[in-house]
């Protein structure tokens, strides 16, 4: 009579069965040869374990000289060469992906699962792991732009220079246009930050409406984070230069009370 292999778990050993075996988020067939491997630690005979899990004993086996040669690794990763092999997917595969990258349904802008699945007459979740596999995601687009300044290396360089190294006692400020951008305000202050509960603001707000045509302007002292804003007849160059000055000003002030 052959006599199965003896089990001896560390403490690491154990405690990571003990997770896949307890684990909602592990596959099944890990839980279940965790949990083969706890059992055969506890002198089990294959038998018994076969009887309390509900599999063949040839399974239990399996796994439990799977682990006695190759330790927690033996469990965990799948033999090469094992499982029924996708033969649909890599018949199917090219043709999904030449599919997907260089056409378009005729009553939308990029294909889905179920309508590229129907177009092609496969299932859908044939067209999911495909698309897995090859990271492709057509409902996803990302936006880009590439100047056509013949300077820009150089004003690049300029740019990220201030930030990296900027000159003894100067003042850098960072500039984005942002259009329609509507004037809100808080029918009441919000509770500031503290421990155990995140910053907090109420839920209704007055509009004071956008500033689209007119020119809205306003700057964020990094330091204080004060806000610094002003609003003019028109939105130029002219106009920007005009509120320059405003944030100056008010960097001084705070400069003065820091010395104070």
């Amino acid at each position: 009579m052959r006599t199965a292999v003896a089990i001896t778990l560390t403490e690491e050993d154990r405690a990571t069965l003990m997770t896949w075996a307890r684990s909602r988020t592990a596959p099944v067939r890990l839980a279940a040869r965790a949990k083969i491997v706890l059992l055969a630690a506890e002198e089990r005979t294959n038998r018994q374990i076969a009887a309390e899990l509900g599999v063949e004993r040839t399974i239990v086996g399996r796994w439990r000289n799977r682990f006695a040669a190759q330790r927690l690794a033996g469990i965990e990763r799948e033999q090469p060469g094992r499982g029924r092999r996708a033969t649909k997917r890599k018949h199917w595969a090219r043709t999904i992906v030449e599919v997907t990258l260089h056409t378009t349904p005729k009553d939308a802008t990029h294909w889905s699962v179920r309508s590229l699945a129907k177009h092609l007459g496969v299932d859908k979740s044939l067209v999911q792991r495909v698309w897995r596999a090859h990271e492709l995601a057509p409902h996803r687009v990302r936006t880009f732009k590439l100047s056509r300044d013949k300077r820009f290396i150089e004003k690049l360089i300029d740019v990220v220079g201030l930030y990296l190294r900027p000159p003894e006692h100067a003042l850098v400020l960072s500039v984005d246009e942002k259009c329609q951008i509507q004037a809100l305000d808080r029918t009441q202050p919000g509770l500031p930050l503290k421990k155990g509960r995140c910053g907090t603001m109420t839920h209704d707000y007055k509009r004071h409406g956008t500033t689209i045509r007119r020119g809205g302007f306003a700057a964020l002292e990094m330091a204080s984070g004060q806000l610094i804003g002003q609003c003019m007849p028109r939105h130029r160059h002219q106009e920007w230069l005009k509120f320059l000055p405003k944030i100056m000003r008010a960097h001084e002030a705070l400069d003065k009370m820091q010395y104070q």
